[in-house]
């Protein structure tokens, strides 16, 4: 089951709302002329139709002015917030550890010492694979994970993206629109099931590839030949 979320108090949201304009602010020149404009512009008319028309219109304007600064923190944060995840190794992931409902998100369920790396993600959709890294590489992963989930999935969907900038790859950017379009395929219930025996199937001890360290091996173990 999704976990449910925290409750967030009012202090705790007003921190966080000054982080993402310190943030935003940072990273984008036009945020502030934006802000500025989205506030100073319902004000002034506020001022207009408080003298023509009295004072009710004093609230009113203060509403709006703060849910056109709202407007445009969500617009800006959201554009800062991608062009700082371009390129980053596991952005993808985060991005979508952020998102709003029911997603299933196991970063990295197979990697390299390159930073290359598959996603596993689960939702209503079906089952969703994210590769991020070099493409040559990622490639290899990807075909490896798919084989792997096609035995245990089902009749489930199973999906799968390169993220990346090239021909054929799907940028960060376009990731949330990109899954929230994805035709929903599964109940909650079919969901649950999924996420059960995919983590147990995760969970599964493996084998090292390779020689057997010496804390590892059986009594009596010498290597290729029988034990003695």
């Amino acid at each position: 089951m999704a976990k449910p979320q925290e409750k967030v108090s009012f202090g705790q949201r007003l921190k966080q709302i000054g982080m993402v304009f310190s943030f935003t602010a940072k990273r984008d020149k036009w945020f502030a002329p934006l802000a500025a404009a989205a506030v100073l512009i319902p004000l002034a008319l506020t001022v207009v139709a408080t003298m023509a028309w009295g004072w009710f219109w004093l609230p009113v304007g203060i509403l709006v002015a703060l849910l056109a600064l709202l407007i445009v923190l969500n617009l800006r944060s959201n554009a800062a917030m991608m062009n700082a995840a371009e390129g980053q190794p596991g952005a993808a992931a985060s991005i979508l550890e952020s998102m709003r409902g029911d997603w299933r998100v196991t970063p990295a369920i197979s990697s390299t010492t390159q930073m290359d790396m598959v996603h596993l993600v689960i939702g209503r959709p079906g089952v969703i694979l994210l590769a991020e890294g070099n493409p040559q590489r990622i490639r290899g992963l990807l075909g490896q994970e798919k084989r792997r989930l096609a035995k245990v999935i089902g009749n489930a969907p199973l999906y799968d993206y390169v993220v990346g900038q090239g021909e054929n790859e799907l940028s960060v950017r376009k990731l949330r629109m990109t899954l929230m379009r994805l035709t929903p395929a599964l109940k909650g219930k079919d969901v649950n099931a999924l996420d059960k025996r995919l983590k147990a199937l995760s969970a599964r001890p493996q084998m090292p590839k390779g020689a057997i360290p010496k804390n590892m091996r059986p009594p009596g173990f010498r290597g290729a030949g029988r034990p003695r």
